[in-house]
């Protein structure tokens, strides 16, 4: 099935956050599915991405050339960002011991770059040239490791992606008020107007 990549399917702020939020309703054994069951959708991604997240990567465009040949290196760096951050969202603090797993994934998204990055201002390196998927997405996740970015990670109380709070006051509920927002307002609506029925019918 191809995926229509909108700007919703980009809300964790961060491609590190999006990456592991294409694993849908991970809180859901029954209904949770994976985007990236089809590999031909890490590309799509990619190519959507290099958009969604222009300037966290400097215009640099993301390459995903080969999809079939990086799904283990990006289902592994996604599994491994998923764990360690959705741990430390929950506990308040990383947990050393998934650090060697995440830190051996990210090494993996990099092994055998030719990429330069971290200059200043250009992070992910120069903009004229593609960057791989793999490659930038291991950057982004180990720039999740600052003690700032950490701070500001959420979970989505209705869909639970992972998110980068960068509200004023640092809080900010939902991945995307238009979507889980919405959704929330509605239900608690909905559980009100079936509550005073009750009273009303009793």
């Amino acid at each position: 099935m191809t995926v229509s990549w909108t700007p919703h399917r980009f809300t964790g702020g961060i491609l590190a956050l999006d990456t592991a939020n294409t694993v849908v309703l991970r809180n859901d054994p029954e209904k949770t599915f994976d985007r990236f069951d089809d590999p031909a959708e890490i590309a799509r991604f990619a190519e959507a991405a290099s958009g969604f997240r222009a300037a966290e990567l400097g215009g640099r465009r993301l390459q995903a050339l080969e999809p079939g040949d990086i799904a283990p290196v990006v289902l592994s760096i996604r599994e491994a960002t998923d764990r360690l951050f959705r741990h430390a969202i929950t506990k308040g603090a990383i947990a050393a011991g998934h650090l060697p797993d995440f830190l051996t994934a990210c090494a993996s998204g990099l092994s055998g770059s030719a990429t330069e990055i971290g200059a200043p201002g250009q992070p992910f390196g120069d903009p004229a040239t593609p960057i791989a998927f793999e490659a930038a997405l291991a950057v982004s996740a180990l720039s999740l490791l600052r003690d700032d970015t950490v701070a500001r990670l959420r979970i989505c109380p209705n869909c639970s992606w992972l998110f980068v709070d960068r509200s004023r006051n640092a809080s900010r509920l939902w991945c995307d008020m238009a979507v889980c927002g919405n959704r929330q307002k509605a239900n608690r609506y909905y559980r009100r107007r079936t509550a005073a029925r009750e009273v009303t019918n009793a």
